[in-house]
């Protein structure tokens, strides 16, 4: 039976926004993330900027809640890393003080926004809420349409990727197999079901065709294309995507 069908399951619907949390409070990292995921969005929660920096490579976020004093490298000092690097990601600074100056420097550093603790969750999703709104009006492309394989991104949009060979561009089928694959990360799916749900009634494709689109992603977004790390074969079933 495939893992899903029909209207439930149809790419693009209900899609996240994707929100990191860094604050090295566990209690108040899990209540935003709780209320985040309550509200709709996607959060993920790191204790540290060293944390963050090491596991997000590649990863596309639409907006940061960053905790200004961190064990290690500050929130202000990451946040001036990532604006030196060009990245535009909106950043809701939190912290314990609230002087003016120190407000300031928070906005300074490339803050779009700042809440002293102890917050109201409310406020905070509101101003969450807003600099969404903001900042997705702004932005060449949001990070809801971008698939990230191996670091190496996805435009599901415009159907164009980096990858081994340089920039490609992608067929509608291949990014709706990306799309159903990455969606059902570490899933055994078989290839009947596969054709399925991304090639429906179309002209009639057999096994051999997924498996050919397979070796097609291993060769564009693997570092061994012999040795895969995500596109996994499953035997006598089909294929499994892992993360």
């Amino acid at each position: 039976m495939a893992p899903c069908s029909g209207s439930s399951c149809a790419l693009g619907e209900n899609v996240k926004n994707r929100i990191a949390v860094v604050e090295d409070d566990r209690l108040i990292r899990d209540m935003i993330i709780q209320k985040l995921e309550h509200h709709g969005y996607r959060g993920s929660g790191f204790f540290s900027a060293e944390s963050f920096l090491s596991d997000t490579e590649g990863e596309v976020y639409d907006l940061i809640v960053l905790d200004l004093v961190l064990p290690g490298i500050s929130g202000e000092k990451m946040l001036q890393e990532l604006r030196k690097k060009g990245d535009d990601t909106p950043v809701l600074m939190l912290t314990v003080k609230s002087s003016i100056l120190t407000k300031t420097k928070a906005l300074d550093s490339g803050a779009d926004d700042y809440m002293v603790k102890p917050f109201n969750m409310d406020e905070l999703m509101a101003r969450i809420n807003a600099l969404i709104r903001r900042s997705q009006a702004k932005r060449r492309i949001p990070a809801s349409r971008i698939l990230v394989i191996n670091k190496f991104k996805v435009d599901t949009e415009a159907r164009v990727c980096e990858s081994n060979q340089g920039e490609v561009t992608l067929s509608e089928k291949e990014i709706h197999l990306l799309q159903f694959l990455t969606s059902h990360a570490s899933e055994s799916i078989s290839r009947a079901d596969i054709l399925e749900e991304v090639w429906g009634m179309d002209v009639a494709p057999t096994p051999r065709t997924v498996d050919n689109f397979i070796l097609r992603f291993r060769k564009l977004f693997e570092n061994n294309p012999e040795k895969p790390k995500h596109f996994l074969s499953v035997r006598s079933k089909g294929y499994r995507y892992e993360e």
